[in-house]
């Protein structure tokens, strides 16, 4: 007999997203084609020998192949897990790379026309799964992995990747203005956007800043010669939580009375007065509110954006093919090595 009434139900299993043969790994053939094969056969981990298939320009001697540009040829699960574990690459790869770009098929209906709409998805999942958790293994603690990808699975990659790499290390979903004109044909809407989903290695990771645009520094004006530089008002006078120790009212040098937000101020009384007096806090024309400024020595560097619209500055998909004929008219510096 259960005596356990009154206890709160046990709970079993977690969050994730379930395909065909999840259980299952691939192997890629000379073909183009996956064949499902369980996760214990050798093949799985199989280390791939990198041969020398071709050089270009200068590159250093044989025993030093890591230190060059390489260009690798084949399967991305066997090129990730040959620089994983040969020791020639090993030294200069596991746990030190900084960031890794992947930029895979769409699965957009056509990528893999040999399977059913059932299989289609799974294998698309499993492919980027394995070569996710091969990514991450190469990472430094500092790394990222920014995976390009469109509609077609982006909402199941990110599920793949919570699982890969911890839903406290997403970092964030960018949308890129992928194309510079609407499609005129598309029969609902004209999807003019890519994604890149960004995780990193550790949940403490932390971007880089990035200086100010001229668009930006525009906004900043110093009509007053303030001494600490060009300014706008625009930063909060506001607590961003409840706090009724800062619930006070202001009284103006005309006498008039400024009730507190919701929230309370930002800062003591003492601070709010202090910052008056330094003119970083200004009263309105009329007396009934407060400004702050915000200048910019203080915003020399600031957080990038997951919006990317601005063609000028990333580009667009017509634009790219057009830059990479120019990029690859022919054989380029580097040293092609090929797996086997």
């Amino acid at each position: 007999m259960d005596d356990r009434r009154g206890m709160a139900p046990e709970h079993r299993g977690r969050l994730e997203l379930t395909w065909t043969n999840k259980d299952q790994a691939l192997l890629w053939s000379e073909d183009g084609a996956y064949r499902w094969v369980p996760p214990a056969d050798y093949r799985v981990a199989e280390v791939r020998l990198l041969h020398d298939a071709g050089q270009v320009g200068e590159v250093g001697p044989a025993t030093r192949r890591a230190a060059d540009n390489l260009l690798i040829r084949g399967d991305a699960l066997n090129a990730l897990t040959s620089l994983a574990r040969i020791p020639e690459f090993q030294r200069g790869s596991l746990g030190k790379v900084k960031l890794a770009y992947l930029d895979p098929p769409f699965n957009t209906q056509q990528a893999f026309e040999q399977y059913d709409d059932a299989l289609e998805h799974s294998v698309w999942l499993t492919m980027m799964r394995d070569r996710l958790l091969q990514v991450r293994t190469l990472l430094a603690p500092s790394g990222t992995a920014w995976v390009h990808c469109d509609d077609s699975e982006q909402h199941r990659l990110r599920s793949v990747m919570d699982e890969v790499f911890g839903s406290s290390c997403y970092v964030a979903t960018i949308v890129w203005r992928s194309s510079d004109n609407s499609n005129n044909d598309a029969k609902q809407f004209s999807t003019d956007h890519n994604y890149l989903l960004v995780y990193a290695r550790s949940e403490d990771w932390v971007s880089d800043k990035l200086p100010p645009t001229s668009d930006q520094a525009a906004h900043f004006k110093n009509p007053d010669n303030d001494p600490r530089g060009p300014w706008f008002d625009g930063n909060p006078v506001n607590s961003p939580n409840p706090r009724e120790n800062l619930r006070y009212t202001i009284v103006t040098p005309g006498g008039n009375r400024i009730p507190p937000p919701p929230n309370g101020w930002r800062w003591s009384e003492e601070t709010l007065w202090r910052r008056i007096a330094e003119g970083e806090i200004r009263f309105n024309a009329d007396e009934t509110g407060i400004r702050r400024r915000t200048y910019l020595k203080d915003h020399q560097g600031l957080p990038a954006s997951s919006l990317w619209v601005d063609l000028a500055e990333t580009g667009h998909n017509r634009q790219a093919k057009s830059e990479l004929k120019r990029l690859f008219p022919g054989r380029q510096d580097s040293r092609a090595v090929r797996d086997s």
